[in-house]
């Protein structure tokens, strides 16, 4: 018997004849199984009526033997058409049409590296031919400017029909928008909560996006408005929670997956990333040392029964890197290799996620005038 993951990566192969992208990374693979009896495909195309269907079906029978050998056996492909979404899920197609899956990057208290992460997460993603966005959310301290060296990026703004339009930064194949772009960055941001709300709905709503299968968005640290505005508008696909092995960074942490996971907010924890693991200085590249603690991450992760998709180690060179608008995800040096592996495991858990559990919808909050 084969593994989803191995079934998954000979999907990557079959191109769809009309759109030209691999039908994984066009959201048809709604499921994969492997038994005695041999392997099971499930499809969920855009339309009941694809007349190209036949064609697909015939291509994956070719990829699933090229891949995994001629003794493969397929014992079904099973066609299932995408159900239309709900009322409540409508916003999200207005705001943000033709992305795949939105992605939180969130971190219980400040200092764990989360946009650090984020960052080199999205150009790993990137690296990998997933078409990406990082959206910077974190309006109090955007940092995203400095560490793509575009800290004097100014976006242009065009109009389309009746609307205003905002184009991203496209930079190592990352669209990025960030409140920095805005703002002077030896300036404070001083904003009470609905103005900033209301900016980052500006930055969703405005913002040519685009197609993307990933669009992630830096989170300020905590929880605020920002988080409660982001639910709210659009169905976040999952979240994902930066800490570091510190008892402190593990306990607010600890809090952040609580409020994904409330009642109210629903949003599933896609899983955890342990920054800062251990410290290796570049003389001694084969020595690790565990200034904040070791483990802590992973401790957590298997408390909260989340996913740990990696530990990311303190090298100085990321640091410097970030500082200098070169981020390490760029380079294959072990700092690279690590987030490049993070990308790996973010693409697993998420489909996973959308093949094991039902689509996120929008945050419904009662207010004193609709209770």
């Amino acid at each position: 018997m084969f593994t989803d993951a191995q079934i998954i990566n000979a999907l990557r192969k079959v191109i769809h004849p009309d759109k030209g992208t691999d039908i994984v990374t066009l959201g048809m693979v709604a499921g994969v199984s492997s038994s005695e009896k041999g392997i099971s495909v499930t499809l969920a195309p855009e339309r009941s009526n694809d007349p190209l269907i036949t064609s697909v079906k015939s291509r994956i029978v070719k990829a699933l033997k090229e891949s995994l050998g001629t003794d493969a056996v397929i014992s079904e492909i099973v066609v299932k058409p995408k159900i239309i979404a709900e009322k409540t899920g409508k916003k999200q197609e207005e705001l943000l049409p033709g992305i795949r899956n939105i992605i939180a990057i969130s971190s219980g208290k400040g200092g764990v590296g989360k946009t650090t992460v984020a960052v080199n997460l999205a150009i790993a993603l990137a690296r990998n031919k997933f078409r990406t966005g990082l959206l910077d959310a974190d309006v109090f301290g955007p940092s995203v400017p400095i560490m793509f060296d575009a800290a004097d990026f100014r976006p242009e703004v065009k109009r389309s029909g009746n609307t205003d339009v905002i184009v991203p930064l496209e930079k190592w194949g990352v669209r990025v928008l960030s409140t920095g772009f805005f703002v002077d960055p030896a300036e404070a941001v001083i904003w009470r909560g609905p103005m900033a709300s209301n900016f980052l709905k500006q930055l969703m709503a405005q913002g040519e996006w685009g197609e993307l299968d990933f669009l992630l968005v830096d989170l300020p640290p905590g929880t605020s408005d920002i988080h409660l505005t982001l639910v709210q508008e659009v169905a976040v696909t999952g979240a994902i929670v930066v800490t570091t092995p510190q008892e402190v960074a593990l306990a607010d942490a600890v809090k952040g997956i609580s409020m994904f996971r409330s009642d109210k907010i629903n949003v599933p924890v896609i899983g955890l990333v342990e920054n800062m693991s251990w410290f290796t200085p570049a003389e001694l590249p084969g020595n690790k040392y565990f200034i904040f603690g070791k483990e802590g991450g992973r401790n957590l992760a298997d408390k909260a029964g989340v996913p740990l998709l990696g530990q990311i180690p303190l090298v100085q060179g990321i640091c410097e890197s970030s500082d200098r608008g070169h981020p390490a995800a760029l380079d294959d040096s072990p700092a690279g290799q690590a987030f490049m592996s993070l990308a790996a495991e973010v693409v697993r858990q998420t489909e996973i996620r959308n093949r094991e559990q039902r689509p996120t919808i929008r945050v419904q909050m009662n207010t004193p005038g609709n209770q």
